[in-house]
């Protein structure tokens, strides 16, 4: 099998005419997103740009301290994403999501990399790309987690009042919340696995096959990788909405919505 073929500037280039069509029917949908369309856009070049040159020097010279900077780099920026977005909430639960999600990204890179693809943690080559799937959908997953938890909260102030007055704990009368926004934000991974070989081919695989890789192995690698996916998602959301819902009331039961 023949690696992937390379793209010249020219061809790369054509791909942004697409934006002008998604542009185009977002003005006919009068949808005032064009302008944030066109910034992301934007950023997502210059940034991918710009892990593509630091990626191609850390896989020219693979030095463990590189792999372990690039590591902490992507966690500690998914943990800025989160909290930048909830800035609402109190810094006891802020503390409970940064440490979740820290442990359970790293926990769980190790233990993909090491175990279950069996190289040294710091290889470049498996542990940052891996990484990066991993820590990225445990960053989308406690992002929706923690919106759907704050909307619930926030409608549903009339009914926890009245439970909370008529005797009920505040653990019983908040975990419904917390395990509807667990619920929530794993449908979009759950969904994924689904319609997976069947509706599409994941990134991974395509580029694993493109580059190559026997389907077969490809087929593994995904499977692997959808699992830990789903496994990191679980966790990082429930250990940050577990242990964080309970940094909103204080011994005498008083509910701090914030």
């Amino acid at each position: 099998m023949e690696g992937a073929i390379q793209l010249n500037i020219i061809q790369f280039s054509l791909v942004y005419l697409l934006l002008i069509v998604v542009v185009a029917i977002m003005k006919k949908s009068n949808i005032r997103k064009t302008k944030l369309l066109i910034i992301s856009s934007f950023r997502m070049t210059v940034q991918l740009v710009l892990a593509g040159l630091i990626l191609t020097y850390i896989l020219s010279n693979p030095q463990p301290i590189f792999t372990l900077f690039y590591i902490l780099i992507m966690i500690i920026f998914s943990i800025y994403y989160v909290l930048s977005k909830n800035k609402e909430i109190n810094n006891r639960f802020k503390l409970i999501i940064a440490m979740s999600m820290f442990s359970t990204g790293l926990f769980m890179i190790i233990f993909f990399v090491m175990v279950i693809v069996g190289v040294d943690i710091f290889n470049p080559q498996y542990t940052i790309p891996l990484a990066g799937m991993i820590v990225g959908n445990s960053m989308t997953g406690v992002s929706l987690a923690i919106k759907v938890f704050k909307e619930n909260i926030s409608s549903g102030k009339v009914k926890i009042e009245s439970l909370l007055n008529l005797g009920a704990s505040p653990e019983k009368v908040l975990m419904p919340y917390v395990n509807n926004s667990l619920e929530t934000a794993l449908v979009p991974t759950i969904n994924s696995m689904v319609g997976m070989g069947v509706v599409f081919l994941p990134g991974m695989m395509t580029g694993q096959i493109l580059s190559g890789t026997l389907p077969l192995t490809s087929i593994m690698y995904q499977i692997a990788i959808m699992i830990a996916i789903c496994a990191s998602v679980c966790l990082a959301i429930f250990f940050s909405m577990y242990f964080g819902y309970k940094t909103l009331y204080n011994k005498r039961n008083q509910i701090n919505y914030s």
